[in-house]
This record gives C-alpha cells, structure tokens and sequence, in this order.
C-alpha cells in the first residue's frame, strides 16, 4: 500500500514493557481488519521502535497522528507536536482517545468479563488512572467514574496509581463507607504494563480483585478510526 494521504500513525508512548507495545500492534492489526484499504501504522514516542519522528520521514504529506492516550495530559500536548516538528513532516495530530462512550463500555465490559454482575448493590469500583501533572485530565477520570455505573447497581470512585490524590487506599475506604462491601478495580489502562502491575499487587494484598484494561478491543479500534476521521475532516475545512 502506498503511504502518504490517508496514513494513519498510531502513537502510544512507549513502554519497558512488552506488553505495552504489543497491544499498540494488536490495535493496528484490528483498525486494518476494520478498514483495509487504510495505510495504518503504530510508532511510540520512546523506549519502542519505530520512533514516531522516524516513521513520519517516511510516510509524505497528509498523515495523522493518532495518540494512543487516554488523557490530553503532556505527551499529547507536548511531545507528540514536538516530534511531528522535528520530523519536517506536516502531519495533523488528532485528538486523545479519552472519556468516549466506547471505551467506557469497553471498561463496563472488562468488569463483567471479571465475574462482576451489573445487578450486584454490593460492588464498588475503583476506577484507577495514572496521574497526571496536568489538573483537568486528573478532574475527566471523574466522568468515566460517574459513566461507569449508568445501567449497573454499583458505586464508583477513582484513584491515582502514580502521583495525586486519591489513593487506592484512600478511594477503597471512601467505597467502604458508602456501603459497598465488593470491591474490584477497573484500570483506566489501554495496556497492563508495570503500572498495573502494582495496582494488581495492591488489590491482592487487599483482597480486591480487578478487571483487564481496555486492550485491543474492536471498540477501541473504532475509538481511533473516529480521532482519524475527525482529523481529516478537520484538515479540509481549514
């Protein structure tokens, strides 16, 4: 397939962990399932190959960059744009995957694939982000909280796996002294990576079970088609 207009570069941030980067791949191999005629390609911003920067010197004029993030936080705002710069390249960076329905049902998903029923009163989900330095993308995790629960008996609240407050300690006592008695925690994750791995090893020693992150979900493949989309349309009416 010919690179150049109609390039889709999926960018994730990169990862220590392999597992971080395999489901970048897997993302790209289901969008190419979804649309095959569509020249899709995965890049990270470090520590994987390929490098986004390399990559956009090979695809020509009129690529996207879709960030494979779940919050507008810095990577997206600032070292996604400076690496399409240094590239040369005049490729559009679309918008963060964040808070869209899709993924939330996705999340909603997960939790019942985990044995959790929607009927259940008992159940408290913890839903958990990483941190961020940026306030407002901290303040959306609230919305995929409140969404979380439309259509279910539950309550839930969130937590911060690295960085601000609430802690998973501190957001496990605040679901307690609403009553809930059933806990399991729902990774605000696209990937499992170290990260998880720690809220994993929290919830063990509490006795809290959790859900898979969103992973390579054919809605999460939509989720970025849509970001591309939304780009390109962006693109001609400038």
């Amino acid at each position: 397939m010919n690179a150049g207009v109609g390039t889709l570069v999926l960018t994730a941030h990169g990862s220590a962990d392999p597992r971080s980067a395999a489901t970048a791949r897997a993302i790209v191999a289901c969008i190419g399932r979804l649309r095959p005629a569509l020249d899709a390609r995965v890049a990270f911003c470090e520590q994987n190959e390929p490098n986004l920067a390399d990559v956009l010197t090979t695809v020509g004029r009129g690529a996207v960059v879709v960030p494979l993030l779940l919050a507008d936080a810095y990577h997206a705002r600032v070292d996604i744009p400076a690496m399409i710069a240094e590239s040369g390249s005049d490729a559009r960076r679309a918008a963060v995957l964040g808070e869209d329905d899709r993924l939330i049902h996705v999340l909603r998903q997960r939790l019942e694939h985990a044995g959790v029923s929607r009927l259940d009163p008992d159940v408290g989900v913890l839903v958990t982000a990483v941190g961020s330095s940026h306030a407002q993308a901290n303040a959306r995790i609230a919305t995929v909280a409140r969404e979380l629960t439309l259509t279910t008996r539950w309550t839930a609240t969130t937590a911060f796996a690295t960085g601000p407050a609430p802690s998973l300690a501190d957001a496990a006592a605040v679901l307690r002294e609403r009553g809930a008695s059933r806990l399991v925690i729902a990774p605000w994750f696209l990937a499992p990576g170290r990260i998880t791995d720690r809220v994993a090893e929290f919830g063990r020693a509490q006795g809290i079970s959790m859900s898979a992150p969103l992973g390579a979900h054919r809605q999460v493949a939509e989720t970025v088609l849509d970001r591309y989309d939304a780009a390109l349309i962006a693109r001609a009416a400038a």
